[in-house]
């Protein structure tokens, strides 16, 4: 965990002397199955980690903001004012940061004076959702800095339309949610078409959740992942010409089955078929953990990678071989890609008394196929974005 006071430290050095600054954190997050589905108005089964984004920030005299990252020092200090709230590609990360500050702004919020904000995360890799952390660090600072009247769902509301509208990723609402309404040792069953979501005990019993980080640059995801969500849509609008559905995620697979020649196109059939059968996965694997079989939850991660690489086609060869490494240890129960996919990382759950054995063979035998090392983290399941004390 970073420390609070190094991080005011580090602050003071950066910025001019003046009030302290407070102290605002968002986790990372890690979905255990459902990908690809919050988009396709289906259910996402995610949770919280310990690791995250900090942000120490304190309001100014003027309208200026200030943001750096030390992320990100190459970029160094990036500067705007109120009036300047467009995407700026120079600004890079701080695109969404800034995209959070407009849409409070264009939702009615007071944001009266300008502030200053020092970032530091500790996400590894890709595929934890660093980007929507980012996000909801700064949504829960400007509530706290200047005493907004507004509540989690519509910070993680907001957060979503920022990377939407303004950074253009068309990315569905389970990173923001997951991270704004996270609970320590819950996962949360989230329907994305209403929003309806319940917290679900993760009793692991005697294993862990096991993050893989690939270490595979993402480039491709923005892209690819955009263009999934077209293909969906297009299959969506087939189907609607004799269904009466408003998304993907209404379907069971029966139904898609008896249907599914309405999609003229090969491809988006694929497509949708993960959207229907992930969906469906999701909400057996919610069940199968509350009813004690840790088990059958596995096999459905097992499933939802093979329908991910085989009719998603989002994992590539650094996520196929780290889950297929995976899957030939003793003692994994379940293990899948997370994330957008193109790289970034895998979530593995492994019986304790085989993780450090999971992690050496794997590590290993990765290093061996690809190239270069993974790295490997033991997640604990945490609280969501807040204000630390």
């Amino acid at each position: 965990m970073i420390s609070t006071q190094d991080l005011i430290g580090d602050f003071n050095n950066i910025f001019d002397e003046g009030e302290e600054a407070r102290v605002f954190f968002a986790p990372g997050r890690v979905n255990l199955i459902g990908e690809h589905t919050d988009y396709n108005g289906g259910h996402v089964f995610p949770c919280a980690l310990n690791f995250g984004t900090f942000g120490a920030a304190r309001r100014r005299k003027d309208d200026k903001i200030r943001m750096y990252s030390k992320n990100a020092v190459e970029l160094g200090m990036v500067e705007f004012t109120l009036d300047e709230l467009k995407l700026d590609k120079k600004h890079g990360w701080a695109n969404y940061p800034k995209g959070v500050l407009k849409a409070l702004i264009d939702g009615g919020y007071s944001i009266d004076s300008g502030l200053e904000v020092l970032f530091l995360g500790n996400i590894p890799g890709g595929g934890l959702s660093s980007s929507a952390s980012l996000e909801l660090t700064m949504a829960v600072a400007l509530k706290g800095l200047f005493d907004l009247d507004i509540d989690m769902i519509t910070m993680v509301k907001l957060s979503q339309k920022a990377e939407n509208e303004f950074v253009g990723v068309s990315c569905g609402i389970m990173d923001q949610f997951a991270i704004g309404m996270g609970r320590k040792g819950k996962a949360i069953l989230l329907d994305c078409n209403s929003l309806e979501y319940q917290y679900s005990t993760l009793d692991l019993k005697d294993t862990s959740i096991v993050i893989a980080n690939t270490n595979k640059s993402r480039e491709l995801a923005d892209s690819k992942y955009n263009e999934r969500r077209s293909e969906c849509e297009r299959a969506l609008s087939e189907l609607q010409n004799k269904l009466n559905v408003n998304s993907l995620g209404e379907l069971s697979e029966e139904e898609f089955e008896d249907n599914k020649y309405l999609i003229t196109d090969e491809v988006n059939r694929r497509r949708a078929k993960h959207a229907v059968y992930e969906n469906q996965r999701t909400i057996k694997a919610v069940q199968l953990l509350e009813a004690g079989d840790l088990k059958g939850f596995g096999r459905l991660m097992n499933d939802s990678h093979i329908s991910l690489r085989d009719d998603y086609e989002v994992t590539g060869k650094e996520l196929d071989t780290i889950v297929e490494l995976a899957w030939q240890q003793e003692g994994t129960i379940g293990a899948r890609m997370t994330g957008a996919g193109f790289g970034g990382c895998t979530v593995s759950i492994v019986e304790n008394k085989f993780l450090d054995r999971f992690i050496k063979a794997v590590g290993e035998k990765y290093e061996e196929k690809i190239g270069y090392k993974a790295d490997f983290y033991i997640a604990s399941v945490g609280d969501g974005a807040r204000e630390l004390k």
